[in-house]
């Protein structure tokens, strides 16, 4: 219930994906303090993006939390995320965003139900 999409104008074949989203996860676990069993990451390459006017490696990322998120939290997490893509994918932290959406428990569905 912590889910993180992110896009990326990298081409990602080649790439180890497994790494980054087992990263990913424990990193997004540990710092939102919900268990990694809820996590869910979503990577997706190729996908065409401009940033600041160029195609140079750039990555745009949106994570939903029930709960858990304040602006020192998610301080930590866009640390911690970008630091993942600039490691993993030469991605610049300059040249990613990540956006924050702490919703209710009735607006995320899971399991044919909601939270």
């Amino acid at each position: 219930m912590p889910c993180l999409n992110i896009s990326t104008n990298v081409n990602l074949d080649g790439v180890n994906t497994s790494s980054i989203l087992s990263e990913a996860t424990s990193k997004v676990a540990k710092i939102l303090k919900k268990p990694e069993s809820y996590v869910m990451i979503v990577l997706k390459g190729s996908v065409p993006i401009s940033f600041g006017g160029t195609e140079e490696p750039a990555a745009y990322g949106e994570l939903v939390s029930i709960g858990g998120l304040s602006n020192d939290v998610n301080k930590k997490l866009s640390s911690a995320i970008s630091t993942i893509l600039l490691s993993k994918l030469s991605v610049l932290k300059s040249r990613f965003f990540l956006k924050f959406y702490d919703v209710q428990c009735s607006h995320f569905g899971w399991n044919g139900s909601t939270f």
